[in-house]
């Protein structure tokens, strides 16, 4: 069976090749472990990893001495020299003395790399002759960094400033996103600062406060009692300025913001003026009347939705429908969450993205298995990288969900390195980090540096050869009945409108329509006169299923769709949608 570390190798290759982009070429390299160290796992690691980007690799092994390296050196012509020694500091300098002066006599010096522990890679560096030292603090991207670009020092280091060029940089190491916006603005911009010389995250996720996303263009419909409140008060486009220029530090990552819930195709272009909004991510059925983060009706903000992707698709910047998750975070059965899925890329296709990326939160409901919580995503990613094709590449975010940490901190942390383990199933691009704080209290930059180095932990070990948890016949024979069902559910609204739209998927109309008759559902919609709020959910066996209260079943979408018809929410006569070319 292939293992995880060669199926994220794989999976580089082929992007660069679909890409056009070239992988590098063949180098060669040496690894030992010198003189008498025996210890040769960090020099064996690190030729795999050359390996995977296309070096060729000799493995001297252990134990060698000096004389024996210089002749590998001239036999083969070796490009790089990684050497490792794990004893006494004291007991390195002179074998590295003697390398240094019988290097002398090469005809063509290669690039000398040390590894070692932190107190023999600080002696090691007074003594002026490795090109570059590792210490052991280093996580596998800094290792990939090296050897994709062998910069001798580290101020030669190229951050690559948009989403698609920074994941192909890293690959296969997912890049790190962290969601970041403190209620003082002064203070989230020295935590911005803090956080990009941390050098830990490679995408700042700029949240901003309720008013900012509402009424930036209308500061005088501002509740001052609302400042600050889920995020940053920023009031001008200058502040953003001042943000991103307190990201240009460290490894410089990305930054990129919330969308706005009114004017938002003005707040677009504020945010791609100021920060380089890395992509944008925007949701089809909310911030509107619906969860009432906004006044805009259902069909307004969809069409909002669709002006705002249709910008950023005219620019090629990236787009993110954060839809699915949205549904689960309202105890929606797991079928909604998967067809979401669907209808999300489906939107952004039509509308011309060509980079979509799509999240999937684990662990929503909290009560999920981790076995049916695999099942239902792996679902979400096969239903919309059906969409794939030439002109619409499908990049995979993943992440903790919310209401799975617990307010114990220590137990979250726990919690949020066991769910990136299960996220790493997936092989993302991208995972967003959701710190082990937010059960208790929103994340402060020392949290999410901490937070950041947890799941660095985990992706460390996964990347070295991960369990194949998808393989297990529970989980794949969830998958397949999560697709079965969600493709009646997709039928079935096709079938019910098709007579009244040319495309019922991408109708506002038709969409909202579904959702006040309850096809589209979630336990925690309130209901009122316009919306019905009538489904209910089960946790069953590890699964989140539509229930029916009265005989004490779960619902296949069959029977669910039924007993809506059969209680005369499917009539056609009172069908409130009109064809929308």
């Amino acid at each position: 069976m292939v293992e995880y570390k060669e199926l994220a190798i794989l999976k580089m290759v082929l992007m660069y090749i679909e890409k056009g982009v070239s992988v590098i070429g063949k180098r060669l390299i040496i690894g030992a472990s010198i003189g008498n160290c025996v210890h040769v796992a960090g020099a064996a690691h690190f030729l795999n990893l050359a390996e995977g980007l296309d070096y060729e690799t000799v493995f001297a092994g252990p134990a060698v001495k000096v004389d024996t390296i210089l002749e590998l050196v001239r036999k083969h012509e070796a490009d790089m020299v990684a050497l490792g020694y794990r004893l006494t500091p004291e007991n390195v300098v002179p074998l590295i003395e003697e390398l240094k002066e019988k290097s002398r006599t090469l005809d063509r010096q290669p690039v000398w790399i040390f590894g070692g522990t932190h107190p023999v890679a600080t002696v090691v560096a007074t003594l002026g002759f490795f090109d570059k030292i590792f210490d052991g603090t280093e996580d596998l991207d800094d290792c990939i960094a090296y050897l994709r670009n062998m910069e001798r020092d580290v101020h030669e280091e190229k951050h690559e400033t948009s989403l698609v060029a920074r994941i192909r940089q890293k690959c296969p190491y997912p890049l790190l996103r962290h969601h970041f916006g403190l209620p003082s603005f002064e203070q989230t911009v020295t935590g911005v600062a803090e956080i990009a010389e941390s050098r830990v995250l490679d995408v700042v996720s700029l949240g901003i406060d309720q008013n900012t996303q509402q009424f930036f263009f209308r500061p005088e419909s501002r509740d001052p009692a609302m400042d600050g409140a889920g995020g940053v008060p920023v009031r001008d486009a200058g502040q953003f300025r001042e943000l991103k220029k307190a990201s240009e530090r460290g490894n410089f990552p990305l930054m990129r913001c919330y969308s706005g819930t009114a004017d938002v195709v003005p707040l677009a272009e504020v945010l791609a003026d100021t920060i380089d909004n890395a992509w944008c991510a925007v949701p089809l059925f909310w911030y509107n009347e619906l969860d009432g983060r906004g006044q805009r009706t259902l069909e307004a903000s969809m069409r909002d939705a669709h002006e705002l992707i249709r910008w950023h698709a005219v620019r090629n910047i990236p787009v993110e429908l954060n839809e699915p998750h949205h549904w689960g975070l309202r105890d929606a059965h797991d079928v909604i969450s998967v067809v979401a899925s669907y209808l999300s890329a489906y939107h952004a296709k039509k509308l011309g993205v060509r980079n979509y990326v799509s999240q999937y939160m684990f662990n929503i409901p909290g009560a999920l298995s981790f076995s049916m919580d695999l099942a239902k995503v792996l679902a979400q990613v096969e239903i919309t990288e059906s969409l794939a094709d030439h002109s619409f590449n499908c990049y995979r975010e993943t992440r903790t969900g919310l209401p799975f940490l617990s307010g114990d901190l220590l137990v979250a942390k726990g919690q949020l390195a066991a769910s990136t383990m299960l996220q790493m199933s997936v092989n993302p691009d991208i995972i967003h980090v959701v710190g082990y704080s937010e059960a208790e209290h929103a994340a402060t930059p020392g949290v999410i540096i901490e937070s950041t180095k947890i799941v660095r932990g985990v992706i460390r070990s996964c990347l070295e050869g991960n369990v194949n948890s998808t393989a297990d016949p529970a989980v794949q024979a969830r998958k397949r009945e999560l697709l079965n069902e969600a493709d009646y559910l997709l039928r079935f609204i096709k079938n019910l409108y098709q007579d009244v739209s040319e495309d019922p998927f991408f109708d506002p109309a038709v969409l909202a329509d579904c959702v006040r008759r309850g096809i589209l559902d979630a336990p925690h919609i309130a209901k009122n006169s316009t919306y019905r709020g009538i489904l209910s959910t089960r946790i069953i066996d590890g699964k989140c299923l539509a229930y029916d209260a009265s005989s004490q079943s779960a619902l296949t979408e069959a029977q669910r769709l039924q007993r809506l018809q059969a209680a005369g929410l499917l009539e056609k006569k009172n069908r409130e949608v009109v064809l929308h070319a």
